[in-house]
């Protein structure tokens, strides 16, 4: 006889094809999930999902399920909604891959929305933002630089967001004027080490000048940001960062302007998933209510 109880796990396994990824996404052990969806076989009397190495594959009549599955948890779900008045009952973990400068911006402006609308969730950050993450189901959802290959992702551009090059007021006054790009060869420079780069998008020197060679190099944009912000040079950074401290200015504000994307990814199977797609447009709806932050109109220091 089918339970009811058994369709979450059910379709974690088909969307995750991994036990772990999938418990986690309920909230519970790979263990629980293995042994679940075991009954459902057995009370089902058929076989559901080939193991394999990879991971679990669904079978042919597993396939056959998984529609029907899907329709009855959009029901299940309209009905919690319309009973509870609300959509924030959704349980168990969602893990987010992102960068560590979008990180801090999803901190700061976008998590409590998400916290408020699912408080039910339990929300997990990881700032490792490379496709294995993905690939090897360890997040529900990455935020990135660049694109990912369609297949098996499904891949959306997120939003723009600014960059320009910043130094400090305290080492902008002892340093040599700057009145053109070439001036900047003269300034020593901070930035990312160039083998540890993991997205193309973060490679922006060549866009500042070819000729310039970092003194201080490191994968973090936070220890960049805070080198710069010590008065030791010259760095390119995030303007949702840099604005937060007064005391950096930008150099060449009405010539060194760059811009990036955020690309937001996900498996193609986890992306029909109601929650995938809820908490993404939460994301997209707070982008797009924050664009000053990311594209700002002037220079002024964010004070809030």
């Amino acid at each position: 006889m089918f339970d009811w109880d058994d369709l979450p796990y059910f379709l974690a396994v088909a969307r995750f094809r991994q036990l772990s990824a999938a418990g986690r996404q309920i909230g519970t052990s790979h263990v629980t999930v293995a042994r679940r969806i075991d009954r459902l076989e057995a009370r089902m009397k058929m076989r559901l999902f080939d193991r394999a190495a990879r991971g679990y594959e669904l079978t042919p009549q597993g396939r056959r399920m998984l529609p029907a599955a899907e329709r009855m948890e959009r029901e299940a779900e309209r009905l919690r909604e319309e009973m509870s008045g609300t959509v924030s009952g959704h349980r168990g973990v969602f893990r987010i891959s992102m960068p560590e400068g979008f990180a801090s911006f999803f901190c700061q402006h976008l998590r409590a929305g998400l916290m408020e609308r699912f408080p039910n969730l339990w929300l997990e950050l990881v700032t490792l933002p490379q496709v294995g993450t993905l690939s090897r189901r360890e997040a529900d959802l990455m935020i990135a630089l660049d694109p990912t290959p369609a297949s098996p992702y499904h891949s959306e551009a997120l939003g723009d967001y600014m960059l320009r090059v910043y130094g400090s007021e305290a080492y902008l006054r002892k340093a040599s004027p700057i009145r053109e790009r070439g001036d900047l060869l003269a300034h020593p420079f901070i930035g990312y080490i160039e083998d540890m780069i993991f997205a193309r998008g973060l490679d922006y020197l060549e866009d500042v000048h070819p000729g310039i060679r970092c003194n201080f190099k490191s994968s973090s944009i936070f220890s960049q940001l805070a080198v710069v912000s010590d008065g030791a040079g010259l760095g390119v950074l995030p303007c949702f960062l840099a604005r937060r401290l007064a005391h950096l200015v930008p150099v060449l504000p009405g010539e060194l302007v760059l811009r990036r994307t955020y690309w937001m990814t996900c498996h193609r199977d986890v992306w029909q998933s109601p929650i995938v797609r809820q908490v993404s447009q939460l994301i997209r709806d707070g982008m797009e209510l924050h664009r000053h932050r990311l594209i700002p109109l002037d220079d002024t220091p964010e004070t809030a």
